[in-house]
């Protein structure tokens, strides 16, 4: 069997390993062994697993490979942050991000290749939809990462890159038990982060999966009207049904979900926008993130000044209990909020 011939082992689970060794006629805790050796210790050569027999590491080592994905570039931020287009197998690309802060680091995920949203200001909405990425693709971005710093590639997991997670349900949650066991890449789901614009079927699946992951839901609007004008999945699930699955999620969860509110000058900046947001997430704990429009080009949409969004803030902090304001990173590279598209994609 030729190399090009070899299945790659890259995104199985520990029951795909350990079912994989029960058909080679070896003890099922043998995967166990496999996984740890591929995710945790990032060992490609089967030859180097010395707990596993002489003979099964020829086995693997005829029949299997553990892939990584192609850097095709690495822009490097003047603020620090880092952000890469991966080269996919089907000639796609897809856009990782990097966010040095201190002695953290966040890693922005991408969980498509493009998005089916369209979100009117978005730049991986305007390439529109073009495929889910598997479980390893979207492991191999982090394992990339790790590869690159070791321990100090992440704190924090965002699924905040091109996409939205919730229509990958499958492999995200494949994913993030992957990416979250303590023999994989052993990162607490107390510090990955699932960003949605507000799939509500899926949010109480997540609810309801028992991971310990965080919800951050893309609001941008606070009211119906205003919301559709900017996010057409917006119809689909109205925010009267969006805020009980928040609730849903944050009491199921015990913690406070995040709402994203993107601010476009003279859209959504106002005070009645102000009272229409408190109101609207009164009664469910939540914190409220505000952010500034990142311009895409193209799109008709403005950057309000740093003074309408500070005021903004201040108006919005005494109606609801956790406001804070994002500083956009990576502008010179395109990698910031809304910016991500895999430019070759285009």
């Amino acid at each position: 069997m030729t190399a090009m011939e070899q299945i790659d082992l890259l995104g199985s689970t520990i029951n795909d390993l350990e079912n994989l060794m029960q058909k080679l006629g070896e003890p099922k805790f043998k995967g166990r062994q496999l996984f740890k050796w591929l995710y945790f210790a990032r060992e490609r050569d089967f030859e180097k697993m010395t707990n596993l027999s002489r003979e099964l590491r020829r086995r693997l080592s005829e029949r299997f490979a553990f892939g990584r994905l192609e850097v095709d570039r690495v822009s490097q931020s003047s603020d620090g942050t880092e952000k890469i287009l991966f080269a996919l197998n089907d000639g796609l690309f897809v856009e990782t991000v990097r966010i040095p802060e201190k002695q953290k680091a966040t890693a922005c995920v991408s969980s498509q290749v493009g998005c089916p949203l369209a979100c009117k200001f978005c730049a991986t909405g305007r390439i529109g939809f073009r495929r889910n990425l598997t479980p390893g693709e979207i492991v191999g971005q982090l394992l990339y990462l790790r590869g690159k710093y070791n321990s100090e590639a992440f704190e924090n997991i965002v699924f905040m890159g091109m996409g939205e997670p919730l229509l990958n349900y499958e492999n995200l949650i494949r994913s993030i038990g992957i990416i979250s066991s303590e023999i994989g890449l052993s990162q607490s789901a107390k510090k990955i982060t699932v960003s949605t614009v507000g799939i509500v079927p899926q949010i109480y699946m997540l609810a309801d999966s028992g991971l310990k992951v965080n919800l951050a839901i893309s609001l941008h609007a606070a009211t119906d009207e205003k919301r559709r004008k900017v996010m057409p999945a917006a119809k689909s699930y109205p925010l009267a049904e969006l805020i009980r699955a928040a609730k849903y999620f944050a009491e199921k969860r015990e913690k406070r979900v995040t709402f994203e509110y993107i601010l476009f000058d003279g859209f959504n900046d106002t005070l009645q926008d102000v009272k229409d947001l408190s109101n609207l997430v009164k009664g469910v704990p939540c914190k409220i993130n505000i952010l500034s429009y990142n311009s895409v080009e193209g799109l008709p949409y403005r950057r309000p000044s740093e003074k309408k969004v500070n005021e903004f803030g201040r108006l919005l902090y005494p109606r609801a209990p956790v406001v804070t304001i994002r500083k956009s990173r990576g502008l010179d590279i395109e990698a910031a909020c809304g910016q991500l598209a895999g430019k070759k994609n285009i």
